[in-house]
Order: C-alpha cells, then sequence, then structure tokens
C-alpha cells in the first residue's frame, strides 16, 4: 500500500518515522526498529492497529541481550561481509 492511498500509515510514519521503519499489509501492522541496537524488541507485528500504536509507543523488551544478534557474534564477523544495510555475503557455498 502506498501512503497517498493510506492516510493512517503516512501519520504513523510522520509521527514515529524517526524511530521506526513501518508498513503494513492487508492484515498486519509491521514495525522495524531504525536503532539495531535499541533496548526494546527490534520487530513489531500486530494485526490491531490500537495495539500496534501502544507498542509504538511502548515497545516490549528485547527478547535476547542487547545489541547481540546472531549477525554479531565472532564467527559471523568471520564469515560474512555485509554489503549493505543488514545484507551479508558469503564467498563459500552452503555446505550440504
Amino acid at each position: 500500500m502506498s501512503t497517498s492511498s493510506d492516510p493512517l500509515l503516512a501519520l504513523l510514519r510522520s509521527r514515529y518515522g524517526e524511530r521506526w521503519n513501518i508498513r503494513r499489509t492487508e492484515h498486519l501492522w509491521l514495525a522495524t526498529a531504525v536503532d539495531r541496537d535499541a533496548e526494546h524488541a527490534p520487530t513489531l507485528i500486530e494485526p490491531d492497529v490500537e495495539r500496534f500504536v501502544q507498542q509504538l509507543e511502548e515497545p516490549p523488551a528485547r527478547a535476547g541481550r542487547p545489541a547481540r544478534s546472531l549477525l554479531s557474534s565472532p564467527w559471523v564477523a568471520d564469515q560474512l561481509f555485509e554489503v549493505g544495510d543488514g545484507v551479508y555475503w558469503q564467498d563459500v557455498p552452503p555446505h550440504t
């Protein structure tokens, strides 16, 4: 959905866009934190827009340790190359 055809999406992006990347599908509202090292949950997914806005205002706690995603582990750093924001490349073919 484009923001021009979805005024609520445009409103949420203008209000929370500095902290969240917000999008939606036909049935779900989705937000990903702009700051990958945030102390709160990095992703929000809700079917109900009111509950979604509540979580944008007060996000739930992060499930794992802060700033400790699998992509930040030393093994991953040795194996993968970040080629873009959140996009990684490995020169070695997968093991089968």
